[in-house]
């Protein structure tokens, strides 16, 4: 049967609830992938040591690599120890950094917001600052968790786009403003990663993989975020949709 919509695959979370493991998919992430790409959301559960990654990136005609609340185990990047307290997922680390590196091999395209965005960073050999407010020089990036959603996810500082990159074509404008909700960032730009844009204080807010063969963009801020309401985020899902319609077509031939 000839399909007519994308299939995009949405790496989870996994979560403990009541004593039980739980693998979650913000619903913020499937809207803007259905009402943005206008593709078909399918989750990917962490259970890396139960699936093969080169087989789930067969499946798909693209992969949304979403924001956590969590953050990359320091140890791929060969980072000192976390603080006490910080939250990690290493279920979704042995799931997200092979599929990221496949992925990109494979021409599939790759979206990669906040989390993901650092996913890509270090599957590409980057490192990361583990607080960046902590880093001299650097602003505080990280939200208030105490303030509304909507102040949390509302406009927060602007960011430079590098003029004949992917994001300067997309938006029309040399700079925009963005939400800002990350306490990691990029330390080493990992290799073959050309900047797309930068914050005001020199953080690297969006690059792509420069010779992948397919679709490639990763954003810090989170532009799933009532994304029908914004026509820049609507761009960027709808050029990730299309790349994704293009690969769906080419192997429906």
């Amino acid at each position: 049967m000839r399909r007519l919509k994308p299939v995009v695959g949405v790496p989870a979370d996994r979560r403990m609830i009541n004593g039980h493991p739980f693998h979650k998919v913000g619903e913020k992430y499937v809207r803007a992938v259905t009402e943005g790409a206008r593709c078909i959301p399918l989750g990917i559960p962490a259970v890396a040591d139960q699936l093969d990654v080169d087989e789930l990136v067969d499946l798909f005609d693209g992969i949304l690599f979403t924001g956590s609340p969590s953050d990359i185990e320091p140890h791929h990047y060969e980072g000192e120890p976390s603080a006490p307290g910080t939250l990690h997922d290493p279920h979704r680390d042995e799931m997200t950094l092979p599929l990221a590196q496949s992925a990109l091999q494979c021409g599939v395209p790759v979206f990669a917001i906040c989390r993901g965005f650092q996913e890509l960073n270090v599957a590409t050999g980057g490192t990361l600052h583990q607080k960046v407010h902590d880093v001299p020089g650097f602003h505080v990036h990280k939200e208030d968790p105490d303030d509304p959603l909507e102040v949390q996810y509302g406009p927060s500082h602007e960011v430079s786009l590098v003029a004949g990159g992917m994001l300067r074509g997309l938006a029309g404008t040399a700079t925009v403003m963005v939400n800002s909700l990350h306490g990691q960032g990029v330390a080493k730009l990992g290799d073959g990663l050309v900047v797309e844009a930068v914050a005001d204080d020199g953080l690297i807010e969006a690059f792509r993989v420069e010779e992948a063969p397919g679709f490639n963009l990763a954003v810090q801020w989170h532009p799933e975020w009532q994304a029908s309401g914004n026509d820049f985020s609507m761009a960027m899902f709808k050029a990730f949709g299309d790349a994704c319609r293009e690969r769906m077509n080419e192997r429906q031939v």
